[in-house]
């Protein structure tokens, strides 16, 4: 695999696009120890219960979820779910700040994965569904189910 190409995400938030609706994508770096980009590639990451902040002027993820490494040193963070700082750009911040603001809408971390050895994290502009969206997105996602089925079981009495 060359060093550009994508690899399959290290953690994924699987909920999110089932609670929100994404608007928009953001690709965050993110300050970790070298103990902590360790434990990520091994897959101990989690992105359940995550969710993404700024404060004065930086971003920050919290409870972002990363089991200490095994065979660490002394220098291994010894809370798993502290706030960890993103490195966006001024302009990203500025525009996720006023986005933000507006009612419903939130940061919410998609997933993580690596590029070009350095972790990155996807997180989205997002707004909140309601129940009966819930109910709406799963009613479509089992009709475009059914459509697949239907058009397989067909090709196989055509051949």
């Amino acid at each position: 695999m060359g060093k550009n190409q994508e690899q399959k995400p290290l953690a994924q938030n699987r909920k999110a696009s089932h609670d929100y609706f994404i608007e928009e994508t953001y690709e965050a770096g993110m300050v970790l120890t070298g103990t902590e980009i360790k434990s990520l590639r091994a897959g101990k990451g989690n992105l359940n219960d995550s969710f993404a902040t700024i404060r004065n002027g930086e971003a920050f993820i919290h409870n972002m979820h990363v089991s200490p490494f095994e065979n660490g040193n002394r220098f291994n963070p010894t809370d798993p779910t502290r706030a960890r700082k993103l490195l966006l750009k001024k302009k990203e911040i500025a525009k996720l700040i006023g986005a933000t603001k507006q009612q419903g809408y939130t940061l919410v971390p998609l997933k993580v994965y690596t590029r070009n050895g350095y972790a990155k994290l996807l997180i989205g502009l997002g707004k909140g569904k309601k129940q009966y969206d819930k109910r709406a997105s799963a009613a479509k996602k089992d009709a475009q189910r059914d459509i697949q089925r239907a058009l397989r079981e067909k090709q196989k009495i055509a051949r």
